[in-house]
């Protein structure tokens, strides 16, 4: 049986679950590989923050160029070639944790090549996928982030003590390019046959770039060229866009902190082995991945049986998602056990996904045309959290290095916890205040 039996934007959903899967799988691989060298090397907490933020000092510069050259040259080309360049980083880098300068270099270059990856799927998701589909198709795209995480998590520690940290590395690479030959396969732009009314629907032909700077708009029925002038100040000025870029920097500040430092917490501050944990590491973000594709789901029914009005479902959705993950966050570092921080973490992360379906999707309703513009915007917001967030826990761990100097006091994860709890419920606040699911740019 053929791949392109049913509905092709169905495979593009596909494809773009698969590739945020790849994609971190790549971030959890190099966060459980380099903490396993670097404490075998003897390294810092402080240098290990510098080392694990660099990726997002990258990935922030090329956030917003993302989305604009989506815009411009189209997202499904833009989306292969970030894919080819992280990927022959990722096979071409020593991992030595005493080269400091070679792997912030490097993890620069994957950072800024990873940075195209989201503001393309967004402008490939918003050409293909009608608005009655977009809550569930861009939270599997999404879950795939989480069910690679969990994979990661599972598999990874066990590769990295039987063949050593660098073969993180080689079967990242392997898998990246592997993804990169079925995209180049069977990856397309919508046909304009299938999408007759484009336009008024806000997505497929009328969203896809045209030469010399134009874009299509359906009038009386037919066709006529105008300008595409991207609308920088509105977009900047919005206060619906600046509800989702706030909401965006709380869940990736939260998400990256425990990504990056879950696998410290487990071996210092509970002093369990990452590879004698077995499976329940991974159950963080194996939740994510079910709660993501929930809240999807639950978002589209809503909408679908007018229950009722999209933006409320949004605002719901997000409430819910956030205040629970709030109070995982604070009661984290109360549990000294291995289940209860496992359960801790999991609520925390499954809720702050189902999130997801508020926030993460408001893209499309406020923006169709402009989708991964807005998307580079608040993901941008959303890299200097992981930038701030894991270089500043890198430092209060440090710091608490002084009391404790094996990291295992709850004293001194507290405020590693705190701190996206309590975001998590001012961004919610400002969700609600501020967020609209009206389309508000032409």
């Amino acid at each position: 049986m053929r791949m392109m039996t049913f509905p092709n934007r169905y495979l593009i959903v596909i494809l773009t679950f698969i590739s945020t899967s790849v994609c971190y799988i790549e971030r959890v691989g190099f966060s459980i590989a380099y903490t396993i060298a670097a404490d075998a090397a003897g390294v810092n907490q402080s240098i290990k923050g510098t080392v694990l933020a660099s990726f997002y000092c990258g990935y922030a510069c090329s956030q917003v160029p993302g989305g604009w050259a989506a815009q411009k040259i189209g997202g499904r080309k833009v989306l292969l070639i970030s894919f080819v360049l992280w990927s022959l980083t990722c096979a071409l880098v020593p991992l030595d944790p005493n080269r400091v300068t070679v792997l912030v270099i490097a993890r620069l270059l994957v950072g800024v090549a990873q940075g195209f990856i989201f503001p393309s799927i967004h402008t490939v998701l918003a050409q293909w996928v009608p608005p009655h589909e977009r809550s569930r198709s861009v939270s599997l795209t999404m879950s795939g982030m989480y069910l690679g995480a969990a994979t990661g998590m599972l598999f990874l520690p066990s590769l990295v003590k039987y063949r050593g940290p660098q073969s993180v590395f080689l079967v990242e690479a392997a898998l990246g390019a592997m993804w990169c030959m079925l995209w180049f396969k069977y990856a397309s732009d919508p046909p304009r046959s299938e999408h007759p009314k484009a336009t008024a629907s806000g997505f497929g032909e009328s969203l896809l770039p045209v030469k010399g700077s134009q874009k299509m708009k359906v009038e009386n029925g037919g066709i006529s060229a105008k300008t595409a002038n991207i609308p920088w100040k509105k977009i900047l000025l919005s206060l619906p866009v600046w509800a989702i870029v706030v909401n965006n920097f709380t869940f990736h500040y939260g998400l990256y902190v425990l990504m990056n430092w879950l696998p410290t917490y487990f071996e210092k501050g509970l002093q369990l082995s990452l590879q004698e944990m077995g499976s329940s590491k991974m159950m963080p973000y194996f939740n994510m991945f079910i709660f993501s594709n929930i809240g999807g789901v639950v978002a589209d029914h809503l909408i679908t049986k007018r229950i009722l009005s999209v933006t409320r479902i949004r605002k719901l959705l997000n409430t819910v998602g956030f205040l629970v993950a709030s109070l995982a966050f604070i009661l984290l570092p109360l549990f000294r056990t291995s289940s209860g921080a496992v359960f801790c973490s999991s609520v925390a992360l499954g809720f702050l996904a189902l999130g997801r379906a508020g926030f993460a999707v408001n893209h499309m309703d406020i923006a169709p045309r402009y989708a991964g513009i807005v998307m580079g915007v608040s993901n941008t917001a959303g890299t200097f959290a992981g930038i701030i967030g894991v270089r500043f826990t890198g430092w209060l761990l440090e710091c608490a290095k002084t009391a404790n100097p094996d990291l295992s006091s709850p004293e001194g994860w507290k405020l590693v916890f705190y701190i996206p709890g309590f975001q998590c419920i001012f961004s919610c606040l400002v969700f609600l205040l501020f967020s609209t699911a009206e389309r508000i740019f032409d």
